[in-house]
């Protein structure tokens, strides 16, 4: 996850890292948080109807977010393990250290390295306490300070979606680079396209069909459209057998 300062060993073969599997997507412009939040508790609960799984949710850190989630697994008597987002973490680790070093700098990486590596051992709180403690021997004040405030804060409040140690031993994952990957594939990469506009019907239902396609669905949505529409057409049993009089 961290380079060391003086580099990765040329001693150890590289793994490839581990691809997502039995992925599901969802989303919608036109419903609220919540029904997505909720489809998404739906799909989970469908695939481990008794529980026995640990249920792991990555979030970005966003308090309305959070409110929903846990209220939605309060609801359906879930235990979940809420994590942060580590490229997140990272991304307010970085900030930080430009309060202390030039941006660029090898001073600014081995800055970094080392808070990031107290962080995944679980001791985001001990983090937190240094880089306020560096800033307070450095005598920094105002805008000079304050994006080292923010990780603090960012981390203090957070710290109970901060156990990474506990993630690593479990196995889970810690960054949601294949939940951005998927934003990207099914909206960016469609609805993003150059000289395109969009009504939010419009863009709802090509939304839909994408995910349906990349969940492996459109040919049995395909053939429930051509049933209903058969109903509609034909509201008769015996309505086919009609013919056109003049």
């Amino acid at each position: 996850m961290i380079a060391p300062p003086e580099g990765r060993s040329t001693t150890r073969t590289p793994h490839p890292g581990p691809r997502a599997q039995r992925t599901w997507l969802t989303t919608s412009l036109v419903h609220p948080p919540e029904h997505v939040i909720a489809a998404a508790f739906d799909q989970a609960e469908a695939r481990d109807r008794s529980h026995l799984r640990d249920w792991v949710v990555l979030v970005d850190g966003a308090r309305h977010q959070l409110e929903l989630i846990r209220a939605e697994a309060d609801r359906r008597h879930i235990k979940v393990h809420i994590l942060l987002d580590f490229v997140h973490v990272a991304e307010y680790v970085w900030e930080a250290a430009h309060c202390f070093h030039k941006p660029g700098t090898p001073d600014a990486e081995v800055w970094v390295a080392g808070h990031l590596t107290t962080i995944l051992h679980g001791q985001a709180d001990r983090a937190a306490a240094e880089i306020t403690a560096e800033a307070d021997r450095a005598h920094l004040h105002g805008t000079r300070r304050e994006s080292a405030d923010s990780c603090v804060r960012y981390r203090t409040g957070h710290l109970d979606q901060l156990r990474y140690d506990t993630a690593f031993a479990a196995g889970w994952p810690i960054a949601t680079g294949p939940i951005e990957g998927a934003c990207r594939h099914l909206i960016g990469d469609r609805l993003d396209i150059t000289g395109s506009r969009w009504g939010l019907d419009g863009a709802e239902a090509v939304l839909t069909l994408r995910a349906l396609i990349g969940n492996g669905d459109c040919a049995a949505y395909w053939r429930h459209h051509l049933a209903r529409e058969h109903e509609r057409l034909y509201p008769t049993p015996d309505q086919h057998n009609y013919e056109l009089t003049a």
